[in-house]
């Protein structure tokens, strides 16, 4: 062993998957990452997006490989067939979503915790410190209390459902993790407004309770979960005999971007016993905006709160996030007794609380790394600035809505969404946004609101400026005359909405 440890190559195995030559792989790898990093920097040169070729997709469909391929082949597939067809997020000119931008620090981020190759499901190593580290900064800037509790996970999707687990077993006792929902969990009820992301109602599918258990309140004319209403249905459900056990209230609407009011909806789940959980999948990280901040107020109050750090936070994909208050009831919802997960006194197996205590997964990726990485380098207030800035571009666009006469504004501009439409039908409008993805000009979406369909533009990325607006505002003008004027035929099926 003490030769080993003197002589690493005294301990390589014969099957080992390290390369043969060394020097001729990180020549390679060099090359990889010089091409990654001018791909970024270059990024206005090339569409925001492009159909991807039959041939293309012919290109990858081949048998199991059985056979070793050269690394170098291997990159010249990836360059050719994979690279130029990707979703464009990265491009300025993308606005479809709400997806981040990332950055290269947070993409050599990345490759470093590759490197590492450590898995975070638990067991007393540096990469776990530095996720609760994460957790630290996000409990003060939340205003959360000492012995709150957080972890990474894939995406909001995933965080809101563990917040109704959470919420489930705070309401059903551990008892529940055993016996499941039984009669009681059958009467167990949750709400969120008729805005609130669709994964919502899928989190309470997957949970058990149904999406019937699931009450959609109406929203005011901001597009804000009604309170009153809220108040009024889950006293129709306790006198009927249900168990009101859950809000989620949206900071950040999917469609508009709308925040609920947050502090009259903590107040009424306090008043009625009630878990307050935020889904804040982009719209809570306004907390790192001193301009913005004032918008999530009461959000202090919740028992839970889901974010994405690859949205607004500009991380590279995926970086999602839950934070609780009470880090017991969180441990209480997930925990397993097991002896291949017991903990030691002392060695590799020490330390506690693991992350595994604290939600489905075991194995773990190091999604923390490039999320420290990304705020140590940029900092919270350059971070804010950025978010605040995406906002004011939002603002921008709605003044050349309302500047064109051609154009309709379809609903208030909160935070960084603005859907409008071209003053024509439906099927107009839906060719319009795909034309213009196709074109390479710019990716709006769609969606509808008040059974119209909108064109949807969620300004997220860092790189976004007025020129980028203005292009997409004048790609809707010209294929909006061209579709009106028939001067492009009707394609079929038209694009989906979301």
């Amino acid at each position: 062993m003490n030769e080993i440890i003197r002589n690493p190559q005294a301990g390589v195995s014969k099957g080992s998957l390290d390369p043969q030559d060394w020097s001729e792989f990180r020549a390679l790898a060099h090359r990889m990452l010089d091409d990654a990093i001018d791909g970024i920097a270059n990024v206005r040169a090339r569409p925001v997006w492009r159909p991807i070729p039959d041939e293309v997709r012919a290109a990858i469909r081949t048998d199991v490989p059985h056979e070793a391929t050269d690394l170098a082949e291997v990159y010249r597939e990836f360059s050719e067939h994979v690279a130029p067809y990707a979703t464009g997020n990265v491009h300025p000119g993308f606005m479809g979503w709400v997806h981040g931008g990332g950055t290269v620090v947070g993409m050599v981020a990345e490759m470093l915790a590759a490197g590492l190759n450590a898995n975070l499901g638990g067991r007393d190593h540096m990469p776990i410190e530095v996720e609760r580290q994460i957790v630290e900064w996000m409990r003060g800037l939340f205003g959360f209390p000492k012995g709150a509790s957080g972890i990474f996970v894939t995406g909001t999707s995933m965080a809101n459902l563990m917040a109704v687990l959470v919420a489930r077993t705070s309401a059903l006792g551990a008892l529940a993790r055993q016996h499941g929902l039984g009669n009681d969990g059958a009467l167990l009820t949750a709400y969120a407004s008729r805005a609130a992301h669709g994964c919502i109602s899928h989190a309470m599918d997957i949970a058990g309770f149904g999406t019937d258990a699931l009450r959609k309140i109406d929203v005011d004319a901001g597009h804000r979960i009604d309170v009153a209403a809220l108040r009024a249905q889950i006293a129709v459900d306790r006198e009927s005999g249900f168990r009101p056990f859950l809000v989620t209230a949206s900071a950040g609407t999917v469609d508009i971007g709308a925040i609920d009011d947050l502090r009259a909806v903590a107040e009424l789940c306090r008043e009625e016993g009630i878990w307050f959980h935020v889904d804040g999948a982009f719209g809570a990280l306004a907390i790192f905006s001193p301009e913005l901040a004032p918008l999530l107020d009461g959000i202090a109050l919740a028992d839970s709160i889901a974010l994405d750090f690859h949205k607004w936070g500009q991380v590279p994909y995926d970086a999602g996030f839950l934070l609780v208050r009470d880090g017991e009831r969180h441990r209480q919802a997930f925990a397993q007794p097991a002896a291949y997960l017991s903990r030691e006194a002392r060695g590799l197996a020490a330390g506690s609380v693991w992350p595994c205590d604290l939600g489905p997964d075991l194995s773990r990726g190091f999604r923390a790394l490039k999320t420290w990485f990304t705020l140590k380098t940029f900092g919270i207030d350059r971070l804010g600035m950025v978010i605040a800035r995406s906002c004011a571009l939002a603002r921008y666009l709605e003044t050349r809505v309302l500047a064109e006469p051609r154009l309709e504004l379809l609903a208030p501009v909160n935070l960084n969404i603005v859907c409008f439409r071209y003053r024509a039908g439906d099927a107009v409008n839906r060719e319009i946004v795909a034309d213009i993805q196709e074109s390479g000009i710019a990716a709006p979406s769609g969606t509808t609101l008040d059974g119209r369909f909108a064109i949807r533009a969620a300004i997220v990325n860092h790189r976004t400026a007025e020129t980028d607006i203005d292009a997409l505002v004048s790609a809707v003008l010209e294929f909006g005359v061209k579709r009106s004027d028939g001067l492009i035929e009707m394609e079929a099926p038209p694009l989906a909405t979301q």
